[in-house]
């Protein structure tokens, strides 16, 4: 082995040392990992809470963030429409206020709803269950995060007292009990609701 080449041996073991004794493993092809991952609040201040006080009757509805539902405290004012009943009026406002875009103190913190403005919701047609919400839209047309979001918003505030909702489309679709489980607000995008056929 010649000079030149002891020499350059002798440089390539001295830059390995180098980069091990740096914790820097050498490679032979680019890598990219992409940007840090960033971490996202969902929590509102203190004095955006504050802001969103006032009158009204105060309920809890589930917005996006993370990918994940989380609650996010509102005030509804109910409709006065005495074709209805209260459960209903409810059921409606608890749908206009998840179809309302977020605040820009909530888009801040990283709060985002999938539920689409238009939706109206109605009582029990005959010969369905006492507690039935039907909806304008068939809840199966749903995109997955908004049909956690109604479930199981609906669900907490609106229905029985065991994480369930009885919902059905317009007169004729069939009716199914839905369910909000933890795996549902943990992963919505990818954990339907458990679903029961009515009738």
């Amino acid at each position: 082995m010649n000079g030149r080449r002891i020499r350059a041996v002798a440089a390539a073991v001295g830059l390995t040392a180098v980069l091990a004794g740096c914790g820097i493993r050498s490679t032979e092809v680019p890598t990219d990992y992409g940007a840090a991952p960033s971490r996202v609040p969902c929590v509102m201040s203190g004095s955006s809470i504050a802001s969103q006080s006032g009158t009204g009757v105060p309920v809890e509805i589930f917005l996006v963030c993370a990918a994940q539902l989380v609650t996010v405290d509102r005030n509804v004012q109910l409709r006065t429409d005495k074709a209805t009943t209260d459960r209903v009026r409810i059921a409606q406002a608890l749908l206009d206020e998840l179809a309302t875009p977020p605040s820009e103190d909530e888009k801040r913190a990283g709060f985002a709803t999938d539920v689409r403005r238009g939706t109206t919701v109605s009582g029990p047609r005959k010969g369905d269950p006492a507690e039935a919400l039907r909806l304008s839209t068939p809840p199966e047309d749903l995109s997955a995060f908004a049909l956690a979001q109604i479930v199981c918003t609906l669900a907490d505030n609106a229905s029985s007292d065991d994480g369930t909702v009885v919902m059905g489309g317009p007169e004729g679709s069939p009716l199914r009990r839905y369910e909000c489980t933890p795996e549902v607000r943990s992963r919505p995008g990818t954990v339907a609701p458990p679903v029961k056929t009515v009738r």
